[in-house]
């Protein structure tokens, strides 16, 4: 008898409206992910921290656990702290690094993770992934995805723009990385999964595509639901695929070079995806792909990160060796610096400055 349909790992619950986090008890009781009120829920000092006076009298049931930052040992101590307490599920309050952290304490001790996400940076807070900081840099760690996603717009909102731009340029860096998922299927006959990549590109093309700015409900609607697509087609293809070509290698260079100096996440990979579309010679869409940037407020040259030509050149020809086995237009043109530099030359001239 054959596979005729498959199982799709994703959560249970996606909630992205204004006013989402308010309904967050009753939803999670309503879904059966925790009836008794038995919550862990982990904060940062921050922003989350704020949230938890607007949201413990809601929870009565709730134990509260401060995260330190986004370190492996920050997840496994958490991990550690939570073993006994007989919850039903944790919840991950606040940005990226401890929604990574709560991701990785919750596969260890194996409860379900609630993610609610206070702003918007990345992709991340609905991937099976947690990346976290570790004694040789950072890795990254496969994990369950999580059960639900709740995503208050009004929350959004209150968080630094950078943050929203930060995710506009990592969901946008997808349709670079599927036309490189495509490139390693025409070269060297690498399986493209049809439904993740769908997802992906059609999550990119959304925000790409989107008229609104990050000003408008509809467009931070559009984007936060782009993101969590993304993170459902990376369960999908079972690794990340969808959503990291060599925009991401460009990223992950940037950040293995200039540790101190890296700009957020998706600033890069925006940049990356731009760069990496004109060496494909999708000019037009690269042309494109930066207007649409810039008016978002993001960067689509070095120099507005802080790198010089010659440094984002040295990026680019280092980012190969950042994923070993990862086929993209990079590694398909083996482009050495002087190459670099006259093509980057070139596609200063046709984005204009």
């Amino acid at each position: 008898m054959p596979v005729l349909t498959r199982l799709i790992p994703s959560p249970v619950v996606v909630d992205i409206r204004p006013g989402a986090l308010d309904d967050l008890a009753c939803v999670l009781a309503d879904e059966r992910i925790s009836p008794s009120g038995r919550l862990a829920v982990a904060v940062s000092g921050g922003s989350g921290a704020r949230l938890r006076e607007r949201l413990a009298p809601s929870l009565p049931g709730a134990t509260w656990y401060e995260v330190g930052g986004g370190t492996i040992d920050d997840a496994v101590r958490l991990a550690s702290d939570m073993q006994g307490g007989h919850y039903d599920a944790v919840v991950g309050l606040g940005g990226g690094k401890i929604i990574d952290c709560a991701k990785f304490a919750a596969a260890r001790v194996g409860l379900p993770l609630v993610a609610v996400a206070t702003n918007l940076a990345h992709d991340g807070l609905c991937s099976p992934v947690a990346t976290l900081d570790n004694d040789a840099g950072r890795g990254s760690y496969g994990v369950p995805n999580p059960i639900a996603v709740v995503i208050d717009l009004n929350v959004i909102r209150e968080a630094p723009v950078r943050f929203v731009r930060s995710g506009i340029g990592d969901a946008i860096s997808n349709i670079s990385a599927v036309a490189d998922w495509e490139l390693a299927n025409r070269v060297n006959g690498e399986k493209v999964d049809g439904l993740a990549a769908a997802m992906a590109r059609q999550a990119g093309e959304a925000v790409l595509r989107h008229p609104g700015g990050i000003g408008d409900d509809d467009f931070l609607q559009v984007l936060a639901e782009a993101l969590v697509l993304t993170g459902i087609s990376m369960s999908v293809s079972g690794d990340s695929r969808p959503s990291s070509g060599a925009c991401h290698e460009i990223n992950h260079a940037f950040d293995l070079l200039y540790p101190k100096r890296a700009a957020a996440h998706g600033e890069q990979c925006g940049l990356g995806a731009a760069f990496a579309m004109y060496l494909r010679g999708a000019h037009e869409e690269s042309a494109y792909m930066t207007e649409v940037l810039r008016r978002h407020g993001l960067p689509v040259l070095p120099e507005e990160i802080g790198f010089t030509v010659d440094e984002f050149v040295r990026a680019v020809e280092f980012a190969p060796e950042t994923r070993p086995g990862r086929y993209t237009i990079l590694e398909h043109l083996d482009l050495k610096t002087n190459q670099i530099k006259d093509i980057y030359a070139d596609y200063v001239k046709a984005i204009g400055s």
